[in-house]
């Protein structure tokens, strides 16, 4: 057996215990959810149920094929982007603000749902432009990320020539950058969706890490309420904040993967020196005899020779 065949041999139990850590944590995390959203649903299946009842009774006029015809405008209605609560006729989703958002949903891989073209024409374009924008994105995203490292690597060489210490200089560095882009684009939107979507604190912060890792739910999504007025400069300032946010945090994510992947090897290495320090300890006890023993005492008290610079 060669050596590539031995080392994928010995890959495979490794890729095994990734695959049942990957699937429990699945489980695991389906089973949180369910324990957490499960009773809430059934509250709001049964609470949904009254309501549709109590409205039919109110309504003696209003049958089953009438509530679904109601129910089927207001699905349009907000589909859309209209508001039935008053006589305020908005743009819709498709101002040309909203449009380039929605472009950048698409770009960017997030997705949202709340809005998509219906016309056929609308939708091969969406195909096309996805199936370029995607690559563009991306590619634009990894230029961007690794001009964002040049300077934080530039900041951190800058303070370690000043100071002795350069790792927990190295570590204070990247620290700041963190707090600062946490600060730059999960706080500052937090006030700022706050007060344009009076959304709570939690909504905010929540809404912040869905978009900017591509998640999309759809569930929250700013500037897309038919019942509020946005300024302008709202759709333009979301759209540079999702740009950059997914800039950084893909940043903060290959960070996180560049630690995990030197722990990991820090361990490995750790394992093999002991394996090889405990193989060695088991051939030499038997050879050695006190007068070599004394002279490996010896040279390991004597102090090292240090290089004079």
């Amino acid at each position: 057996m060669g050596v590539k065949e031995k080392l994928s041999v010995m890959q495979i139990p490794s890729i095994l215990v990734l695959g049942f850590v990957y699937v429990a944590y699945v489980l695991i995390g389906g089973v949180v959810f369910w324990k957490l959203e499960g009773d809430l649903g059934m509250k709001d299946v049964s609470y949904l149920r009254e309501n549709k009842e109590r409205l039919l009774s109110t309504y003696p006029c209003l049958n089953q094929a009438g509530l679904e015809a109601v129910a089927q405008v207001v699905k349009d209605t907000s589909k859309v982007g209209l508001s039935l609560k008053s006589n305020y006729t908005a743009d819709g989703f498709w101002k040309f603000t909203s449009s380039a958002v929605f472009a950048a949903t698409v770009v960017t891989t997030i997705g949202y749902g709340n809005i998509c073209p219906s016309t056929t024409g609308g939708q091969i374009f969406c195909v096309f432009f996805a199936l370029f924008g995607i690559p563009l994105n991306i590619v634009v995203l990894n230029r961007v990320g690794k001009y964002i490292l040049a300077i934080e690597r530039n900041i951190s060489d800058f303070f370690e020539k000043k100071t002795s210490r350069k790792t927990c200089t190295r570590f204070f560095i990247h620290f700041v950058c963190y707090i600062c882009g946490a600060v730059l684009f999960f706080i500052m939107p937090m006030i700022v969706f706050k007060q344009q979507e009076d959304w709570t604190n939690a909504e905010a912060i929540y809404y912040c890490f869905i978009s900017l890792s591509t998640i999309g739910f759809g569930d929250f999504v700013a500037d897309s309420n038919p019942d509020k007025y946005y300024p302008d400069w709202y759709s333009f300032l979301i759209a540079s904040w999702i740009f950059f946010g997914m800039a950084w945090l893909a940043l903060v994510i290959n960070h996180s993967i560049e630690i995990l992947e030197r722990l990991n090897n820090y361990f490995k290495k750790q394992f093999k020196k002991n394996d090889n320090q405990q193989g060695d300890e088991a051939d030499g006890t038997a050879d050695k005899n006190p007068e070599t023993q004394m002279e490996e005492e010896d040279e390991i008290t004597q102090p090292p020779v240090t290089e004079s610079t």
